[in-house]
This record gives C-alpha cells, sequence and structure tokens, in this order.
C-alpha cells in the first residue's frame, strides 16, 4: 500500500524548509520502529507499521524532490542575474573608457578654464559651439554611466539574494539527504520485519497493497493516440524497473519522477513532485479517465501513477516493489489529471 508523499503544492513555493519540517515529523515517528524487535508484536501491527514507514518515505522522497526543483531554479535565476550583470558591467566600463578619453583630452589641451580658453580661441564662435556640443555629451554620458550604476548596483543585490537563497536551500538539501538516509534505514529494517513474516503472511500483505477498494467505478480504455499513446508507451517499457529514491528515471524511478519521465519521452514537461503533478492539466471525474491520464492519490496528492486502461495504472509504488499495474482504486484517488 506504498504511497509517494510529497509536500502540499504550495510546499513547491514554501521550499525546504517546510520539506525539513515534513521530514522531522517523519523521522520522529519512523525512531520508535527501532525498538521494536521483529517478535514483539502481532503479525498484523508489523504489516501496519511496515505500511506506515512506506508512506513516510515516500513522503521524504518527494519532499526531497521539492527542494531539489527548486534549486535547479534558484541556480537558473542565479545565472540569469549573473549574466545580466556582466552585460551591464561591459557597457559601464565601455562608458568609462569613452568618458576617460574625453577627460584626457581636456587635460592635454591645458585644463583650461572655459573663459580662459575663449580669450585665446582663434575661432571664439567655433569653440562655443564644440563647448556646447561637449558638454551635451558629457551630461549625457554622466546620465547614462549613474543610470548604468544604478541598474548594476540593483542587479549586485538580486545576485547577492539569489546566492543566498541558494546557499540556505543547498544547506536544507543537505539536511533533508541525512534525514532521508534516516529514512532508508528505517525501510530496510522495515523490509527485513516483512521477510521474518511466514509466508502466508507476507502474501497477504502484498495482495492488500495491490487491491482495489470495494465499489470504485471502473474507468474503460477509451482512444490513446498522440502524445498520451507515447506517454502510456513509455510507461510500459518502464514495468519491471526498481523503485529508486528520487530518480526520474530511466534506469528507476519513484513514482513522480516515472510520470515525469513517461511524459517526457512524449514531448510533454510535467513538474517533478506528484501534487504539482495534479495541477500540470484538466481535471476529469475518474469515470471519465483515459490511458495517459494523471491519477494521484490520497487527500494530500502524495502518490501518482499513470491511467493505462482496463481499471488499472501503472505505478513505481514502494522501495523493495518495481515499476508495476495495480488497480486504479488501490488507495483512495485524489484527483484525474489529463495534461
Amino acid at each position: 500500500m506504498g504511497s509517494h508523499r510529497r509536500l502540499a503544492q504550495s510546499g513547491f513555493d514554501r521550499g525546504a524548509s517546510s520539506a525539513l519540517g515534513v521530514l522531522s515529523a517523519a523521522a520522529a515517528a519512523l525512531g520508535a520502529v527501532s525498538a521494536v524487535p521483529a517478535t514483539a508484536a502481532p503479525h498484523d501491527d508489523t504489516r501496519a507499521e511496515v505500511d506506515r514507514l512506506y508512506e513516510e518515505a515516500e513522503q521524504a522522497t518527494e519532499a526531497y524532490n521539492s527542494a531539489d526543483e527548486r534549486a535547479d531554479t534558484l541556480r537558473e535565476q542565479v545565472g540569469t542575474a549573473q549574466d545580466r550583470i556582466a552585460r551591464q558591467q561591459e557597457r559601464v566600463n565601455g562608458l568609462r573608457e569613452r568618458l576617460g578619453s574625453l577627460a584626457g583630452a581636456q587635460y592635454r589641451s591645458g585644463g583650461l578654464a572655459p573663459s580662459m580658453a575663449l580669450l585665446f580661441s582663434r575661432d571664439p564662435e567655433d569653440y562655443l559651439a564644440k563647448a556646447s556640443v561637449l558638454d551635451r555629451i558629457t551630461a549625457h554620458q554622466a546620465g547614462e554611466l549613474k543610470e548604468l550604476q544604478g541598474a548594476l548596483r540593483e542587479l549586485a543585490q538580486e545576485r547577492a539574494e539569489a546566492a543566498g537563497k541558494l546557499a540556505e536551500l543547498e544547506k536544507s538539501r543537505t539536511a533533508v539527504g541525512r534525514h532521508k538516509r534516516t529514512v532508508e534505514q528505517k525501510l530496510a529494517k522495515a523490509r527485513r520485519l516483512l521477510e521474518a513474516l511466514p509466508p502466508g503472511d507476507r502474501a497477504a500483505y502484498d495482495r492488500a497493497s495491490r487491491s482495489g477498494r470495494d465499489g470504485m467505478p471502473a474507468p474503460g480504455s477509451g482512444p490513446v493516440s498522440g502524445r498520451a499513446g507515447a506517454a502510456v508507451a513509455a510507461v510500459r517499457s518502464a514495468l519491471g524497473k526498481p523503485y529508486v529514491w528520487g530518480a526520474n528515471g530511466p534506469g528507476g524511478f519513484d513514482c513522480s519522477g516515472l510520470v515525469q519521465w513517461s511524459y517526457a519521452q512524449a514531448g510533454i514537461a510535467l513538474p517533478r513532485t506528484s501534487q504539482a503533478q495534479a495541477h500540470a492539466g484538466r481535471r476529469v471525474p475518474l469515470s471519465e479517465a483515459r490511458p495517459g491520464d494523471i491519477v494521484t492519490y490520497r487527500s494530500d496528492a502524495s502518490h501518482v501513477g499513470m491511467y493505462v486502461g482496463n481499471g488499472q495504472v501503472i505505478h513505481a509504488p514502494y522501495p523493495g516493489a518495481p515499476v508495476r499495474y495495480d488497480p486504479v482504486g488501490m488507495m483512495p484517488v485524489s484527483s484525474v489529471t489529463r495534461p
């Protein structure tokens, strides 16, 4: 019954600090597991414990993905700001050189005061004309320089702010990575607990994780062509690939990474996280789902898969389970989105 948990969609804007809060709660919840030996709880409790661990782990994965995506965005913003600053600096340098040339010419001419230069000029009218032009040019260039310097200061401030945000986010991502490793350790323990169950109980757990909900309407296949068809072909090609933390293919996937990668093969760029993917198109009722539609699960859209027809989705379930088919009603559906 594993599900990919992610931050709320607004968490994409809140960034890594929200992710850390989610992961801290996850780590606190998981910490109690280490004190419970495999034989200390009934089999039902063990299965429930494993299921909770999977949900927390997937939530951590989506939180990490959100922080990672925001870091990429900030890097682009910083790079753009730096490019703009470099261009502005080049213009300022050129203007300074031109102004310096004018100053040098005045110095070489003796640096006479305007009244004295007029007195000794052989052609006072020509001097006055040139002086007037020179004044206009100098004033224009000085104004332009002032404007560019102001813009440069603003851009430098933007760059500093962006760099500060990026540095803060990098620290947050490091912390997220630490939480991720902690959750992975707990997942390994949860896996051992599951494997320690009798074969019949392990089989029952797997059946429970793949069962549909009673009364869930079964949408039909519907037409599939164009980019949706290409995305469905891509997601089918990923069947059997392993669930991998924070991966979006082609060798392994987490839940949102699988959906993002599949649509990328069809030429459509989707957001990285499941909650963002839930808003990456037009919402449709589950009863009208068509192959290629994005199906998100649970009230927080913490897990996602792709509907492929005949009442089934293909998704990356949880660590230890490969990309596979499951009933579309395997858990409460949050939304169906058609990119």
